[in-house]
């Protein structure tokens, strides 16, 4: 089955970061900015919380940033049951500095002895699929570990 971010949004939600799901589908990775002060935005919002302004702008930007934080999660809850074939698996924070130091979280992939904090990693875009309920998704991979095969 294809999947697409549009038939599978979450009801409910502001919608304030359907750019950054629609970007991750065309296989980029966009953050946002404040139209009017250039302040970045992550999460995304409808308002600038710096100068009050209501337009923000899509940023196309290189995937790549230093792991914030980590933890493993060693059970497939309810919600992610998609993902029991990878338990244990890890989940990272990754704090983008060219991006205001936005924090944005995927699946680390990589090996124990490089999962840091303060590691640089960098992310490739997997296309939406099952395991990630119909969302594409960003995995993190150290920067020492090289170009994704």
């Amino acid at each position: 089955m294809e999947y697409k971010f549009e038939q599978v949004k979450i009801v409910g939600g502001i919608g304030a970061d359907d750019e950054f799901w629609r970007g991750l589908e065309r296989g980029e990775f966009c953050l946002p900015t404040c139209a009017s002060c250039g302040t970045w935005m992550w999460p995304a919002h409808f308002r600038c919380g710096a100068c009050g302004a209501w337009e923000m702008q899509w940023n196309a930007i290189e995937p790549r940033g230093t792991i914030f934080t980590w933890t493993r999660s060693w059970y497939a809850f309810d919600r992610v049951s998609e993902r029991t074939a990878d338990v244990p698996y890890v989940s990272a924070v990754v704090e983008i500095p060219h991006a205001g130091g936005a924090r944005v979280m995927g699946i680390y992939e990589g090996t124990d002895e490089a999962l840091r904090i303060g590691v640089d990693v960098v992310g490739h875009i997997l296309p939406p699929s099952e395991k990630t309920k119909g969302y594409p998704s960003i995995v993190w991979r150290p920067a020492s570990s090289g170009p994704v095969a």
